[in-house]
């Protein structure tokens, strides 16, 4: 009598039926993976409507949402690396700024940038001592988080204060296209540096409750 089946035909079906839970298992792994960022993300979202720019905050964060999951911890560290880096481009800009254009002839207008690049530089300075600090940090509820966080939580407010500082003097500059766009450049760069800020202080008051 002939078999039903050939042997070629019962070992495809073999290895078919043999590699199924290999793909179903492949599936589910990505849609936890999914899971993960779609959680990470909500969590972001949350968590920036404790700053004064939740929008700015999360559009700058979201994109970490791997690497930050649902850690506040991360999360500071995340916002304060973005402030540092905001503030340095800031920097960088003055700096370019003060040495393309020739403001000698307004006193005001070179002494304007170059105080602006001088709290500009205090900031990057204060900004970068406060990530380090959040990267040494201890687990919260102890004596020695509350005071790193509070090394933090100065430093940043120093931070905030010199950004804010880098502006005044543009007071007594007559208006045109430089103050303006070196105003409006500071006054994003200061978003950023304020949304951290919340977001260490959330972290440091939920540590010591």
């Amino acid at each position: 009598m002939k078999p039903l089946f050939s042997v070629p035909f019962l070992t495809f079906l073999f290895f078919y039926f043999y590699s199924v839970p290999t793909l179903g298992s492949y599936v589910y792994d990505a849609s936890a993976t999914t899971t993960t960022v779609i959680n990470s993300t909500d969590f972001i979202r949350t968590s920036c409507y404790a700053t004064l720019y939740p929008d700015i905050c999360y559009t700058s964060l979201y994109g970490y949402a791997n690497a930050i999951q649902q850690d506040p911890a991360r999360l500071a560290r995340a916002a304060i690396s973005v402030s540092l880096s905001k503030a340095r481009n800031m920097a960088v800009y003055v700096s370019n700024l003060s040495r393309e254009a020739d403001y000698g002839a307004d006193p005001r207008a070179s002494a304007a940038l170059h105080d602006c690049f001088s709290n500009m530089g205090d900031a990057v300075d204060e900004i970068r001592g406060s990530l380090k600090q959040m990267q040494q940090v201890v687990a919260p509820g102890s004596e020695s988080f509350r005071f790193q966080m509070g090394n933090v939580q100065t430093w940043m407010s120093a931070a905030l204060t010199d950004e804010e500082t880098c502006t005044d003097g543009f007071e007594d500059v007559a208006d045109g296209p430089m103050k303006t766009e070196v105003c409006k450049r500071a006054a994003k760069v200061k978003k950023f540096t304020s949304n951290a800020l919340a977001l260490v202080n959330s972290y440091a008051e939920k540590g010591t409750m």
